[in-house]
């Protein structure tokens, strides 16, 4: 009997060892890849919130955009450089606690999540949806969700609600290929953020919620019903938007 295993009239047999082997070795690789890859995703954020401190960040659907060769309309201001109004009333339409949280409204996320059941913009602060255009995808899902909290809680560590504000400013989807602020403005309305009203602040706030279909200059019923609320709303911000004083 030879050592080197059966044959059969199609040839010999393969060697299951070896074949097991090979594989467990392709199964270490790709378990090396995924672990690097896994590494770098949390790494990433922990080096670049500090770094936004001082660098201007592009959201990864501007990424995308890029990517895709559609390009994108975007022009950073500074947040004094932004109306007043303007800074009220996404304040006041987004996340009204904006000024006491710490990045997450934990009152606001356990009524939204018991009440509905599932991942909702309604619970999400701005600190979030910065961290969520940022470091993250745009679709709703509890995974996303999971991330988002401890991103945006260490987020409010190292920026200040005036940084959190301005980046969220200036990257916040307001149209096709319409990032920021001071691009919508000029889309919209022909003028710079710091000239903008309280009327069309609030509708370009209105349009936060779903940016893809909502038009500031055509409003749809919900829509102008939503901004003469938002407009109300930016008269009454008084202490909800102390934080963004010098």
């Amino acid at each position: 009997m030879s050592d080197l295993g059966e044959a059969t009239a199609d040839g010999p047999v393969a060697d299951d060892g070896g074949t097991a082997a090979v594989r467990r070795t392709g199964w270490r690789i790709w378990l090396r890849r995924l672990t690097t890859v896994a590494a770098v995703a949390v790494l990433l954020p922990l080096v670049l919130t500090p770094l936004y401190l001082v660098v201007r960040p592009v959201s990864t659907l501007m990424v995308w955009d890029l990517l895709t060769f559609q390009g994108y309309s975007r022009q950073w201001v500074d947040l004094d450089d932004i109306s007043p109004s303007m800074k009220q009333a996404v304040v006041m339409s987004e996340d009204g606690q904006f000024c006491f949280h710490d990045g997450v409204d934990w009152g606001q996320l356990k009524s939204v999540l018991s009440r509905d059941g599932g991942p909702n913009r309604g619970a999400s602060t701005i600190t979030m949806q910065t961290v969520k255009n940022v470091f993250l995808w745009p679709s709703r899902s509890y995974i996303r969700k999971g991330l988002e909290i401890p991103l945006a809680l260490y987020a409010d560590l190292v920026w200040s609600k005036r940084r959190t504000l301005e980046i969220y400013l200036n990257i916040a989807e307001l149209g096709p290929n319409i990032y920021g602020v001071e691009a919508a403005a000029r889309y919209y309305f022909k003028k710079p953020a710091a000239k903008l009203g309280r009327r069309e602040a609030a509708l370009i706030a209105a349009a936060l919620p779903n940016p893809a279909i909502r038009n500031p200059l055509k409003p749809s019923r919900a829509q102008a019903r939503l901004s003469r609320v938002i407009e109300r709303r930016i008269v009454q911000s008084g202490a909800y938007v102390e934080c963004l004083q010098r």
